[in-house]
C-alpha cells in the first residue's frame, strides 16, 4: 500500500509597498499549513521580472504603486505565466477600479480593510478557478445588464487586431515578441469576453468595431 501524496501548499507572493501590510499579511498566512509565501516585495517591477522564477500559484498585488501600477504589472505577469491568480489588494472600492482590475486579467479583488480570515478564503477560491470580490467590493458594483460585455484589456486589443489581419498564433507572437503560448491564453479570453468561437467571428467583430481601421479601443 502506498500512501498518498500530500498536496503541495500554494505558493504566494505578496506585493505591497506599504511594509506593515505586506508583513501583516505575510505573518496571517503563514499560519496555514496548506499555504507557503514565497517572496514579500515592495515594487511591482520585482514581481514582473520574477514571477518565472519564483513560480507563485497567487499574487496579492497591490494596485496602487509608485512606478509600476498593479493594472500594467497584472498584464505583464499574465503574459510570462498565464496559470497565475492575480488577487487585488486596494483600499479602493469603487466600481471604476473593481472593473478594470478584473478586466486586465485579475481573478479576485480584496479590499485592505477585509477581516484577516478573508484573505485566505479569496486565495483558496481563485485556486479553484473562482472569480473573488470581497463583500465591500462586490456591494460596489452594479449588476451588469444582459448586453454588456467584459472590456478587452489594451495587450488583447492588439493581438485581436493581428488576428483579424489573418495572422497565426506564432506570427503574432513573433511580431509582439511574446511566446505562442500566451498568445493562445490571450486568444482564448478575447473569445470569452466577446462571446466569439471561431477566428472568422473575431475577424467579422474587428470590421464591424472599426478595429481594422484603428478606429480606437473597444467597448
Amino acid at each position: 500500500m502506498t500512501l498518498d501524496t500530500p498536496p503541495l501548499p500554494t505558493r504566494v507572493v505578496i506585493v505591497d509597498d506599504h511594509p506593515m501590510v505586506a508583513e501583516g499579511i505575510e505573518a496571517i498566512l503563514e499560519s496555514y499549513d496548506d499555504i507557503a509565501v514565497a517572496a514579500t516585495l515592495s515594487d511591482a517591477r520585482q514581481i514582473v521580472d520574477q514571477v518565472s522564477d519564483l513560480a507563485p500559484d497567487v499574487v496579492l498585488l497591490d494596485l496602487n504603486m509608485p512606478g509600476m501600477s498593479g493594472l500594467a504589472a497584472t498584464e505583464l505577469i499574465l503574459e510570462k505565466r498565464p496559470e497565475t491568480r492575480i488577487l487585488i489588494l486596494s483600499m479602493h472600492d469603487s466600481a471604476e477600479y473593481i472593473s478594470t482590475a478584473m478586466s486586465h486579467g485579475a481573478m479576485g479583488y480584496v479590499l485592505k480593510d477585509v477581516p484577516t480570515d478573508e484573505i485566505y478564503t479569496a486565495i483558496t477560491r481563485v485556486m479553484a478557478g473562482e472569480t473573488y470580490l470581497c463583500t465591500g467590493a462586490k456591494g460596489s458594483l452594479t449588476p451588469p445588464d444582459g448586453g454588456s460585455r467584459e472590456a478587452l484589456t489594451g495587450r488583447e486589443q492588439t493581438i485581436l487586431l493581428q488576428l483579424a489581419q489573418g495572422k497565426s498564433n506564432k506570427e503574432v507572437a513573433i511580431a509582439l515578441d511574446i511566446s505562442v503560448r500566451t498568445v493562445e491564453t490571450h486568444r482564448k479570453n478575447i473569445k470569452r469576453k466577446l462571446g466569439i468561437s471561431s477566428t472568422a467571428g473575431l475577424t467579422r467583430y474587428a470590421l464591424e468595431h472599426g478595429v481594422l481601421q484603428g478606429s480606437g479601443p473597444l467597448r
